[in-house]
């Protein structure tokens, strides 16, 4: 990607530009457009949080937990477990090569494999609670504003190209292949159980399955 043509505001380390190039040569346009974008507003959420880049936290994390955070749902990234883990790990392993020190290393892993973790990654450091925030914002348009303006400048920059059913189609197509791949309670298996109409187990059936009887009555 040509940093310049953006006309943006992104990091231009070494490490940086390497998981750019990284991130872009792994993922469709939709993802990697979204991954960019992830940084973009999550940089800004942090601006209107009050937050400082290089005082409060650490640009050049957020700008690797951003690029990398969707790298799990590549051909390279699909393991065995959940995407958001698979990702972590195939971005850790990138980050080390690159010299990154082991406790930069962990900060990314945490923002990428809490990014969907609402209620989780918000109370981690910024660097984590805004990956989740810009990958939020740029799926929903919010829950906190930004100018219009900067928004139109951004997607004039790096087009949406529906990037929703996007995101839905390659995180469903790994859990239709691998449904370990869609553990209880996540975002995965809440996006096949929504494309399928598959019925997973409730809560009650899972439960009583050990023959616990945990609804307080006598146990034989």
């Amino acid at each position: 990607m040509d940093l310049d043509r953006l006309d943006l505001p992104l990091p231009r380390t070494l490490v940086a530009s390497a998981a750019l190039d990284f991130a872009e040569h792994l993922e469709s346009t939709t993802v990697f457009h979204h991954s960019v974008r992830t940084y973009l507003y999550g940089h800004r959420l942090g601006e209107r949080r009050g937050l400082r880049a290089g005082h409060d936290y650490d640009d050049q994390l957020l700008f690797l937990g951003c690029v990398l955070h969707d790298v799990g749902l590549s051909d390279k990234g699909n393991g065995q477990q959940r995407f958001e883990v698979d990702g972590a790990d195939l971005a850790a392993g990138f980050l080390t090569a690159q010299g990154l020190p082991a406790a930069e290393v962990e900060v990314v892993w945490d923002a990428i494999a809490l990014h969907t973790s609402d209620g989780i990654a918000g109370r981690k450091r910024p660097e984590i609670a805004l990956v989740s925030a810009g990958a939020r914002f740029d799926l929903t348009g919010g829950p906190e504003p930004l100018p219009a303006e900067y928004v139109e400048r951004v997607h004039t920059a790096l087009p949406r190209l529906r990037v929703a059913r996007a995101l839905r189609d390659e995180i469903v197509a790994q859990t239709l292949a691998d449904p370990a791949k869609a553990p209880m309670f996540s975002l995965p298996r809440e996006l096949h159980r929504q494309y399928t109409g598959h019925a997973f187990p409730t809560w009650e059936e899972l439960t009583v399955a050990a023959d616990w009887q945990d609804d307080g009555g006598p146990r034989s």
